[in-house]
């Protein structure tokens, strides 16, 4: 579904990427663990069009989307989820979740999705009609998956998720990912929480100052040894 090879990625003088190459298959979930600063945000922005790669190619669904428009590789089905959750704050729930179906013309099945949303995220529809800002983190982290999975994601690109949440909603966040793979969504997932990442994931990459490092099976990382020491506390 995605192939990325031995792209080079810049901000300025610094070089942030080089030489990274890795792939996604349909149906996955793949994880990129490493440090802060290690390049994961970069590769996420890059995929989704934000940032232009200076060297290598980026396919999906076996078509270069180098160069794309950020709001073109949207419409062919990648969605992003930053950092950060980045909600709209003013604006309540629901406005939030129909922002994420703004490019789509079947107005029928937008509702539908939303009602499959707010399955998923009772919370959500609980508080449909409250202002984003509001919410807490867990429930602003929930809101913006609900407004990704609402463009109708073909491969869900999605960046620490589980960041400055209660043990607790970490499990349900990931529990929730798993489902929405399980409903057909491949997804490209960036974590810091390595443990909760290769619990769920098929497959993963480490990155370190910019540059794949290992990656294998989540199994074989988890019995990796420097995957051991660096990410899963000498586990």
């Amino acid at each position: 579904m995605l192939k990325v090879n031995d792209i080079d990625v810049y901000y300025g003088h610094i070089h942030a990427l080089k030489g990274v190459s890795l792939n996604v298959e349909e149906g996955e979930i793949v994880t990129l663990i490493g440090a802060n600063g290690a390049g994961k945000t970069t590769l996420l922005n890059t995929l989704s069009g934000l940032l232009r790669p200076k060297n290598g190619t980026i396919e999906y669904m076996g078509k270069s989307i180098v160069g794309l428009p950020a709001q073109q590789i949207v419409r062919d089905g990648i969605i992003h989820v930053p950092e950060g959750r980045r909600v709209f704050a003013e604006m309540t729930v629901e406005e939030n979740l129909l922002l994420g179906a703004f490019l789509r013309k079947d107005s029928q099945q937008v509702k539908k999705d939303l009602e499959k949303v707010y399955e998923i995220f009772p919370r959500l529809e609980e508080r449909k009609k409250q202002q984003s800002g509001t919410l807490s983190g867990g429930e602003q982290q929930m809101l913006a998956i609900g407004r990704a999975l609402m463009s109708k994601p073909k491969l869900l690109l999605l960046d620490e998720p589980s960041m400055g949440l209660a043990p607790i909603l970490v499990q349900t966040i990931f529990e929730i990912i798993q489902e929405i793979n399980n409903d057909g969504t491949t997804v490209l997932l960036v974590e810091q929480n390595a443990h909760m990442a290769l619990s769920i994931a098929d497959r993963g990459y480490v990155i370190e100052t910019g540059k794949v490092v290992i990656s294998g099976t989540s199994k074989e990382l988890q019995e990796s040894e420097l995957v051991r020491e660096a990410y899963l506390g000498g586990a």
